[in-house]
């Protein structure tokens, strides 16, 4: 993530839209060995992640009522939740075999890590503010369920990733869009952006935002496969198949859950 300058009143119009930006590279060989222990490995990545949600909670508050009087972020909270959600992605992007290095103990961006997420310093609208969380709804029932989905075939992208040595282009694209709305909903609900998220199917191969989003990567000096993300229609595919996946999930934990609630219910009432 880079050091962005604070003051939001000095970031220039631009004629596009600008959303939160996750660079991944492009898929390579993996060693079998970390593949069949990654989740092992990022254990102790995961206690900090859960310890350090529980600090956001309370930051996110300090900040929804901050911004609600300021038009935005305060500078302490918002590098917090930047470095955060960065150092969210840099973990996920391991755990879901979207690359082969171990993601460092660290909120900073790490220079030599392939993984960045990006945001930038924006004033935000007090009226999307204060209903943020209302708005986020359909966003948040989408990442749920693609992520639902990618978790629940989880263990076969796993074997496919351990048997090939590489995780396979289309799976890539699809598992790279899933890591990239979550992130652009996190960075959405920490108000470290006023952009809604969005194209979840991967960016237009003839927009401008794609030529300019190539420029950015480049002229950072660091290549990405996904920016912009362009989706095969094998990433496609697979996409859709997640939805369904973590759709009919969904509505079996659901349907379990109401099942099992009846039977409480029925045996209370038995004499």
């Amino acid at each position: 993530m880079s050091e962005p300058q604070w003051d939001p009143r000095t970031v220039p119009e631009s004629p596009r839209e600008w959303l939160p930006a996750l660079d991944i590279p492009e898929p390579a060989r993996q060693r079998r060995l970390t593949v069949l222990v990654r989740w092992l490995l990022l254990i102790p990545h995961f206690v900090v992640l859960f310890l350090l949600s529980v600090a956001v909670v309370f930051t996110a508050i300090a900040g929804w009522f901050s911004a609600l009087v300021l038009g935005r972020l305060p500078e302490p909270i918002f590098r917090f939740h930047a470095g955060y959600t960065a150092y969210y992605a840099r973990v996920a992007a391991a755990s879901m075999l979207l690359v082969d290095r171990y993601p460092p103990f660290t909120l900073a961006q790490p220079e030599a890590f392939p993984v960045r997420f990006e945001v930038r310093p924006t004033p935000l609208n007090r009226l999307a503010v204060l209903f943020r969380v209302i708005l986020a709804i359909p966003a948040a029932i989408i990442e749920s369920v693609v992520t639902s989905g990618w978790a629940t075939l989880s263990v076969i992208w796993w074997l496919i990733t351990l048997a090939l040595g590489r995780m396979p282009r289309p799976l890539f694209e699809a598992t790279a869009a899933t890591l990239r709305y979550h992130s652009r909903l996190s960075a959405y609900w920490l108000l470290l952006t006023p952009s809604y998220p969005k194209r979840f199917f991967g960016d237009d191969p003839e927009s401008p935002n794609a030529t300019a989003e190539v420029a950015e990567a480049l002229n950072a000096g660091r290549p990405s496969a996904t920016r912009p993300l362009l989706v095969s229609t094998g990433g496609t595919v697979l996409l859709v198949l997640l939805l369904v996946v973590g759709l009919l999930s969904a509505i079996s934990t659901s349907s379990t859950t109401t099942t099992s609630s009846d039977d409480v219910t029925t045996v209370s009432h038995s004499p």
